[in-house]
């Protein structure tokens, strides 16, 4: 019916429609999170770890994509009374279907599941996640959804521009709590390519496995969110798809797509088992650091507490002001990088104390992103002339060491950089969803964590250094050139063992080539 309609006509009908965003009544047991983490036996074993260690938390970063999809199987089918997630994006792709039967068998036994999604990035076959909400055991919410419920990328286009004063501004957290016990958080997404499972995108990205106190202050992060006017149940935002015969359906056809998953010979959804390290977590037979952490966050209606309309919290203010207070290093690990004016500030503040500053981003030919890459390449040159180390992680690793990349996939050369780190003197750890970008720090929500660790700090700069090396990455470089005023930008790496030097910007293709050089003519920075 709707492909009748021509775009024009659709398009004036849905953005005269008035916001999806319906303010509904939400059952008590629903709008605040699990307090209780002493009923549960993960909580039981948490806290009982945690109270052996004077009110810090527990901490291990899981850097393998694998880990993660396994951590969060393994948690799912162990927790006994709650799961919160939150994610930016959740494919119903493989390891997204898998997941999601894991959450359904979960509901199926009790265990009382909410999960709030953003909408700008999903994919046709996502909105499915909709569903598991007839579940009387699942709560699904869409954090500022579109009135266009299709996926038409030209329509969808055109509701994002034609309401952009309120559509621009997007919930980029992730976070994933069981039982009121144990949290993941961190940069990843749910999906096969930030599981490392896709040979045609993987991800290189972070979760921290979590315990103790920490715990209360994301949960209410998540409560806050949850509760906020721009969340809307999935029984709004689609009735149709949010009903009883729907689920019936999905369930049938995620059976079969699991069973296909799961009958695959040598495939990674065999068994949760396939990870020590889950399990050793798990078992507490591996102990986490210990330490204690600030979280910060974004409030959830960010843009009016940005424009003083309200009370609230902002991430950048106290993420700076660590920053700031760095003595002698900073090394930044983040996918999209457009410092833009506070940035350039801060950056200015650094060189002028002497704080060695380093930073490792996506290249042309590994981000997922030209938009971004050409906000990015408007600074190098200035970044660069702060004595600012600059490294681009190349596609084809020269190894897998810190990647979290099996050496099987390592061969596609599809690699790229998602993870978001910054470690301040080997001392300070700030881990989660923000990237150095104009979009992180102005338009998007996002949260993280302050962690006052000089182990995982250290531990996290042993990575950096694996991710440089000049086999992995290449490191950019000013050249005074006799023939221009403005000298140029050289790219230096290694390949086979031999240093090379590339003088025009590694690309997988010159259309990438031209694509980012067109953007970066276009005034995007504060949408980047």
């Amino acid at each position: 019916m709707l492909k009748k309609i021509p775009h024009l006509c659709l398009l004036l009908l849905l953005t005269a429609c008035s916001s999806l965003n319906v303010h509904q009544p939400i059952p008590k047991e629903y709008s605040i999170a699990f307090s209780h983490p002493e009923q549960s036996s993960l909580g039981r074993k948490y806290l009982k770890s945690a109270s052996a260690h004077g009110g810090l938390s527990g901490f291990f970063i899981l850097n393998n994509g694998l880990d993660g999809f396994y951590a969060r199987a393994s948690l799912i089918d162990k927790s006994e009374a709650s799961l919160d997630l939150q994610y930016y994006i959740f494919r119903q792709d493989d390891t997204g279907k898998l997941l999601t039967s894991h959450l359904l068998r979960a509901a199926d036994r009790g265990v009382k599941i909410r999960i709030l999604v953003d909408d700008a990035a999903s994919e046709n076959g996502d909105q499915q996640l909709l569903t598991l909400s007839a579940h009387p055991n699942i709560q699904v919410r869409v954090f500022n959804p579109l009135n266009y419920r299709g996926h038409d990328h030209l329509l969808r286009l055109a509701e994002m521009t034609t309401r952009k004063s309120t559509l621009d501004y997007r919930m980029h957290n992730k976070l994933f709590i069981v039982d009121g016990a144990v949290a993941l958080f961190g940069g990843r997404n749910i999906g096969d390519e930030y599981f490392q499972t896709d040979p045609q995108s993987q991800f290189g990205d972070d979760d921290v496995f979590t315990i103790g106190p920490v715990i209360q202050k994301l949960s209410k992060s998540f409560d806050e969110f949850w509760n906020s006017n721009l969340s809307t149940p999935a029984n709004v935002v689609d009735p149709a798809l949010a009903s009883s015969e729907s689920l019936e359906h999905f369930r049938i056809d995620l059976s079969k797509d699991c069973e296909r998953l799961e009958d695959a010979p040598g495939t990674f959804s065999k068994t949760n088992s396939a990870s020590n390290l889950v399990n050793g977590l798990l078992a507490a037979s591996i102990s986490p650091i210990w330490a204690s952490a600030e979280v910060i966050y974004d409030s959830p209606d960010k843009k009016d507490v940005e424009d003083d309309h309200m009370t609230g919290s902002l991430i950048y203010a106290p993420f700076a002001e660590v920053a700031k207070a760095t003595h002698s290093e900073l090394l930044i690990v983040t996918p999209f990088f457009v410092p833009g004016e506070d940035g350039m500030v801060l950056f200015k503040e650094l060189h002028d104390r002497n704080v060695e500053t380093s930073v490792l981003t996506n290249s042309l030919e590994s981000t997922p992103q030209l938009a971004a890459h050409s906000g990015y390449k408007h600074y190098r040159k200035e970044l660069l002339a702060l004595d600012i180390k600059l490294y681009e992680i190349r596609a084809s690793l020269g190894n897998a060491a810190g990647s979290g990349e099996s050496k099987k996939l390592l061969k596609f050369g599809n690699y790229g950089l998602h993870a978001k780190q910054y470690i301040f003197d080997r001392k300070k750890i700030f881990l989660g969803s923000m990237n150095f970008d104009q979009r992180s720090l102005h338009l998007n929500t996002e949260i993280g964590m302050v962690i006052n660790s000089p182990d995982l700090a250290r531990q996290e700069a042993e990575r950096f250094k694996r991710l440089t090396d000049p086999a992995n990455s290449y490191q950019v470089q000013f050249r005074n050139d006799q023939a221009s005023i403005q000298g140029r930008l050289v790219w230096v790496t290694k390949e086979n063992g031999q240093r090379v030097e590339y003088t025009d910007e590694p690309a997988k293709t010159i259309g990438d080539t031209l694509k980012t050089d067109l953007m970066s003519i276009l005034p995007l920075d504060d949408e980047l």
